[in-house]
C-alpha cells in the first residue's frame, strides 16, 4: 500500500475527513500521534457556553415550580422514560413517581410542533414541560450541538475529536429525558474531553459523578432503605416507599465496564446500587428521601449525601468493599475499570470502530493485553490502533454514521461553522440526532443500522442541498483529489466528470462510496 493511500486512510478512517485548506500529512502515523498533544480539551467554541451551574439552576427552578403545582393540584410531573423496558424499567419522574412519556419533547427541534398557548400551559403540566423543553433547547442544547460541530469541523486534531465522539457514545445519555436536554453536552465537554487522553478509570469516575448521568439513570432517586434519610422518608411517604434505583448500577456493569454476559448477576447489580446510594446532584436531587438529606452545594455539582447511603460492606463479584461513604462506590469503580472483562469489552469496541464491524480477534487480543498491562491507559490503546495493520487495510471497513458523514461532508466543503438549527435539523433528518440515542447503549456502530435505502436517500437529499448552497465555486473534480489523495476510484472520477453541472458533480462526490465509507 502506497504512502498516499495511507494518507487517505489517516484522514478518513482515523480522522473526520480531509479539509481542502489543510495540507495532507506527509507522515500519516506521525500526524495521528502528534494529535495527542495538540488536542484541546476546552476549545473556544465550548469554553463560551453557559456553565453547568447556570443550566442546573434553571432546571432547579423549573422542578421547584412543578413540585408546587403538584402540591396544589395533586397531579404528576411529565417526564421521559430512560429505562429499557426489556430490563424491567418503568418511567420515573424526578421525584420517583410514575410519569407519562413522550409529551415533553414535542416542542423541540425535530420533535414536532409547539403545544398550547400560555394560559393553557399555566394549567397543563404537560404543556409546561413542552415549554421548558423548548427553552432548554434554545438556551443550551442547540448551542452545545453547534459548538460540538464547530469543533469537529475546524479542529487540527480530528483523530482526537473522533475519540471524543466514540467515548461520548460509549457513555451515552439522551435528551429524550426532560432533565437532560440542557446537560447532555456538558457530560461530553466536562467528563469525556478532559480524560480522552488519560486513563479509562478517571473518565469512568468523572462520568458516573456527572449530573447528566446521575439524572439520566435516576441515581438521584436512589435511597438506602436502611440509611438515616431512608428511614425518615419511609415514615413520611404514604403513596410510595423510598428505595434503591438500580439503573445506574446496571448500566455501569452492562455497558460502561464489564459488558453483557461477563459473569455478574442480579445480586451484583443490587449490591452496586447499594454502594452508589448517596451519590446525587446538588439542587436537583429531590427524590422521596433526598429532601431529608440536607444537601447543599452549587446547583448541578456532585455531592455525596451520607444520610442516604446504605450502611454496610458490599460484596460484588466475590470481592468485598468495606470502604465507608462515597469511597465505597469509588472503590468499586476503580476495580471495574481494570477488570479483565472491561479490558475485553473496551478492546472489542475500539477494534470494531477502527477495523470493521466484525473486529479482528488478534487486534482485540492486543488491545486487551495493553489495557491490562497499563491499567487502562488510553494513549497506549490509541498508539496500538495506529500501529495495527488491521486498521490500515486498503478496502473500506466502516460505513459512516450520519454524524460522521455530515462532519466529513462539511469538512470537504471547507465549512468551519454551522448554525445550530442547521446542525440539529440535518442530524435529525438523517436519523442520528445529537445526544438522543434510543437507549443507554448509545448509537449502533455497525453498517446494518445505517445503510438502508431510506437512510441513503436522505443523505442524497442532504448532499444536493449542500452542493446547491455552494453555487459554482467548487470544482468537484479537483476537490475529490484533495480529500481522497490517491484513493479516488475511476468510477467516482468518471461520474463527477460526466455530471451535468458543478453542483451535481459536487453532490455526487458527497455521496460517493469514498465519502460514505471509511
Amino acid at each position: 500500500m502506497s504512502a498516499t493511500s495511507t494518507t487517505a486512510i489517516a484522514l478518513n478512517r482515523f480522522g473526520l475527513g480531509a479539509r481542502p485548506d489543510q495540507p495532507a500529512p506527509e507522515r500519516p502515523k506521525a500526524w495521528l500521534l502528534d494529535q495527542f498533544d495538540c488536542f484541546e480539551p476546552r476549545p473556544a467554541a465550548i469554553a463560551v457556553l453557559p456553565a453547568t451551574s447556570t443550566i442546573a439552576g434553571n432546571l432547579s427552578d423549573y422542578l421547584q415550580m412543578q413540585r408546587q403545582n403538584r402540591r396544589q393540584s395533586d397531579g404528576g410531573m411529565p417526564g421521559q422514560p430512560t429505562r429499557r423496558r426489556a430490563a424491567g424499567y418503568a418511567p420515573l419522574s424526578m421525584d420517583g413517581e410514575a410519569a407519562p412519556g413522550g409529551a415533553a419533547m414535542q416542542g423541540m427541534p425535530g420533535f414536532g410542533q409547539a403545544g398550547a398557548g400560555d394560559q393553557a400551559e399555566r394549567r397543563d403540566p404537560v404543556a409546561q414541560a413542552r415549554r421548558f423543553a423548548r427553552e432548554q433547547a434554545r438556551s443550551y442544547y442547540m448551542g452545545a450541538v453547534a459548538a460540538r460541530a464547530q469543533t469537529a469541523l475546524a479542529s487540527p486534531a480530528p483523530f482526537a475529536e473522533r475519540l471524543v465522539h466514540f467515548w461520548a457514545n460509549h457513555f451515552a445519555v439522551s435528551i429524550d429525558k426532560l432533565t437532560i436536554i440542557g446537560l447532555a453536552g456538558q457530560l461530553e465537554f466536562e467528563a469525556i474531553r478532559p480524560h480522552v487522553m488519560g486513563r479509562f478509570g478517571d473518565m469512568l469516575q468523572a462520568v458516573e459523578r456527572h449530573p447528566a448521568m446521575l439524572l439520566y439513570l435516576d441515581q438521584v432517586t436512589s435511597i438506602g432503605p436502611n440509611s438515616a434519610g431512608g428511614q425518615i422518608a419511609a415514615g413520611r411517604q404514604r403513596r410510595q416507599k423510598p428505595g434503591l434505583n438500580e439503573n445506574l448500577a446496571r448500566e455501569i456493569l452492562e455497558l460502561h465496564t464489564l459488558g453483557v454476559r461477563t459473569g455478574y448477576g442480579q445480586g451484583d447489580v443490587t449490591e452496586l446500587a447499594r454502594a452508589l446510594t448517596g451519590w446525587t446532584v446538588a439542587g436537583l436531587g429531590r427524590g422521596a428521601g433526598v429532601r431529608f438529606a440536607g444537601i447543599d452545594g452549587e446547583p448541578g455539582s456532585f455531592v455525596f449525601a451520607e444520610r442516604l447511603h446504605e450502611p454496610g460492606t458490599r460484596t460484588i463479584m466475590d470481592r468485598s468493599f468495606a470502604q465507608q461513604g462515597e469511597n465505597q462506590a469509588s472503590a468499586v469503580l476503580d476495580h471495574l475499570a481494570t477488570h479483565p472483562a472491561t479490558a475485553r469489552h473496551i478492546a472489542t469496541k475500539l477494534a470494531r470502530h477502527f477495523a470493521g464491524d466484525d473486529p479482528p480477534a488478534p487486534l482485540v487480543a492486543r488491545l486487551e493485553a495493553a489495557f491490562l498491562k497499563t491499567g487502562g491507559d488510553l494513549r497506549s490503546l490509541y498508539r496500538l490502533l495506529i500501529e495495527a495493520p488491521e486498521c490500515w487495510t486498503p478496502q473500506p471497513v466502516k460505513f459512516k454514521t450520519p454524524w460522521e458523514w455530515s462532519m466529513s461532508a462539511m469538512r470537504a466543503l471547507g465549512t468551519r461553522e454551522m448554525q445550530s438549527q442547521a446542525v440539529t435539523g440535518l442530524l435529525t433528518q438523517l436519523g442520528q440526532p445529537v445526544w438522543r440515542p434510543g437507549s443507554p447503549a448509545g448509537w449502533d456502530d455497525v453498517a446494518a443500522s445505517w445503510i438502508g435505502p431510506d437512510a441513503i436517500m436522505r443523505r442524497v437529499e442532504a448532499a444536493e442541498r449542500m452542493a446547491g448552497r455552494t453555487g459554482d465555486m467548487i470544482d468537484a473534480r479537483r476537490r475529490a483529489v484533495q480529500i481522497f489523495p490517491a484513493a479516488l476510484s475511476d468510477a467516482t472520477a468518471q461520474a463527477i466528470a460526466h455530471a451535468e453541472s458543478p453542483k451535481q458533480g459536487l453532490a455526487l462526490l458527497l455521496v460517493s462510496p469514498e465519502s460514505m465509507w471509511r
